[in-house]
C-alpha cells in the first residue's frame, strides 16, 4: 500500500525529484496536500529517475541500447504533477503481448500505465518489483514520422547482473524494452483505474 501523497512528496524531494520535474520543494508540497490517497506523479524524465531507483545496495539504470528512453512519449496526461489511482503490475496479463491485453485494459475502463509512472511507484514501493513478478509499461511508445509506433515498449525487471549490464548490477532495478508483439512469462502489464491533476 502507497503511502500519502505528502509522504510520497518527501521522499521524492529527499531524492532530489523536484528539481527534476523543474519544482520547488514547497510547490510539490502543496500540490501533494490536496489529494488525500494515489501515486504521486511529477514530469521528472525516465533517465534521471532511473538512478534513483534502490533495491538493497543496487542504484537502478536504464539499458545501454535505450538511449532515447526519454523519447518515449504517452496519450494525453493531466498536467503534473498528478496523481495515479489504483496502480496494478498486471500480473495476469504475464506471457501475453502488450498488442494482445491493450484492448482488454482498455475495455476494463483502466489505462496503461506510463514508464514515468512506473519508476514514481519503484520509488515509493522498491518492492512492487519482485523477481519474475515485474512488469510492462506499455502507456509509453516512441511515435515515428510517420505517424505510427516503434515496435520497442518500455519495461521494469530486475537485472540478472549478465550481458552488457554487468555482474555490479545484478540485482538492481532495470528501465529496459520489450517488443509490442512478443510475450514474457515474468512480466505483466500495469495499468491502473485513472488520473487526477493536483491543484
Amino acid at each position: 500500500m502507497l503511502p500519502s501523497p505528502t509522504v510520497q512528496a518527501d521522499r521524492l524531494i529527499s531524492l532530489g525529484v523536484h528539481e527534476h520535474a523543474g519544482l520547488t520543494a514547497d510547490q510539490l508540497r502543496a500540490a501533494a496536500a490536496t489529494s488525500a490517497d494515489g501515486l504521486l506523479v511529477t514530469a521528472a524524465p525516465a533517465s534521471t529517475l532511473a538512478p534513483l531507483m534502490t533495491r538493497g545496495e543496487r542504484t537502478g539504470f536504464v539499458v545501454e541500447d535505450m538511449t532515447d528512453v526519454d523519447a518515449f512519449d504517452a496519450a494525453p496526461l493531466p498536467p503534473t504533477p498528478y496523481v495515479v489511482s489504483g496502480p496494478t503490475r498486471g500480473d495476469e496479463h504475464a506471457n501475453r503481448s502488450p498488442e494482445e491485453c491493450l484492448p482488454e485494459i482498455l475495455a476494463a475502463g483502466r489505462s496503461p500505465l506510463t514508464l514515468g509512472e512506473g519508476i514514481h511507484w519503484v520509488l515509493q514501493d522498491p518492492d512492487v518489483l519482485e523477481r519474475n513478478r515485474c512488469f510492462m509499461t506499455i502507456g509509453s511508445r516512441l511515435p515515428k514520422a510517420n505517424g505510427t509506433y516503434d515496435a520497442r515498449t518500455p519495461a521494469l525487471w530486475i537485472s540478472n547482473g549478465t550481458g552488457r549490464d554487468g555482474r555490479e548490477r545484478k540485482d538492481a532495478a532495470k528501465v529496459g524494452w520489450c517488443w509490442w508483439g512478443n510475450r514474457h512469462t515474468w512480466l505483466g502489464i500495469a495499468s491502473c483505474s485513472g488520473r487526477t491533476p493536483l491543484g
